[in-house]
């Protein structure tokens, strides 16, 4: 009897605690009721944010949300590159967030960050300085990557490439700060380029303001397209890639 009344005992004091710790964890989980945003924010404005997590947060409790799930949805956002989430007593939520940094314009409607990965800007309006870049899907990078290296190799032209495409099929052009298009082609860009900075010194950049484009993809020389003319003049009118 006694070793029953033992194990009576236990299960009361076990329903005891375990009403009390309901009781404790119902009164810890209250509705969330303030949200603090906190990092360095250049581009977006703290009501953008709160009005887009303000979705994520209908209907969760201070104790029951799932931070880990909360911080991947609000990843989600535009502009957002790192989200880290913490509960703070009694019942509020921080967000610690780290803003995208836009280093290009990607495909007219998105942008690159540094590592070259495109996220949307809408309903933002982008920086108005940024290079006009573009590519095939997952080409980000690179053509990100050749943009920052053609911008050290035309440098001291005094010449910057404004805008710069990857074709499909892997041909290159990209537009200088003085309008003119300039065809690269697919291959031996290196050679190509170094023709272009030689004629462009020779002569060329002395009548930038006549010409519609520059087109490298000839074997041994480089074609120009005046305006006004429909067809470019060159030294030859063989064929590259």
């Amino acid at each position: 009897m006694a070793r029953r009344g033992t194990w009576v005992g236990l299960l009361l004091l076990a329903l005891v605690l375990g009403a009390g710790g309901r009781a404790l964890w119902l009164w810890l989980d209250r509705p969330i009721e303030r949200v603090s945003i906190r990092g360095q924010l250049e581009h977006v404005s703290a009501d953008y944010l709160r009005a887009r997590l303000a979705p994520l947060l209908q209907g969760r409790t201070w104790l029951s949300v799932d931070l880990e799930t909360l911080r991947d949805r609000a990843r989600d956002i535009g502009w957002l590159n790192e989200v880290r989430v913490r509960r703070e007593w009694p019942n509020a939520l921080t967000f610690q967030l780290v803003e995208e940094v836009p280093v290009a314009r990607w495909n007219d409607d998105r942008l690159l960050n540094p590592r070259g990965e495109p996220f949307d800007f809408a309903p933002l309006s982008p920086p108005g300085d940024l290079p006009d870049l573009a590519g095939p899907a997952g080409s980000g990078a690179e053509v990100l990557a050749y943009h920052d290296a053609l911008s050290r190799q035309l440098m001291p032209l005094g010449l910057t490439p404004e805008q710069l495409r990857l074709e499909p099929r892997g041909a290159w052009r990209l537009q200088l700060n003085s309008g003119i298009w300039v065809m690269l082609g697919r291959n031996d860009r290196e050679v190509r380029l170094g023709r272009f900075a030689a004629a462009w010194q020779r002569e060329l950049g002395s009548l930038a303001s006549h010409i519609r484009y520059i087109d490298l993809r000839y074997p041994n020389g480089v074609a120009v397209a005046w305006h006004g003319e429909r067809e470019p003049a060159g030294e030859d009118n063989g064929e590259g890639g």
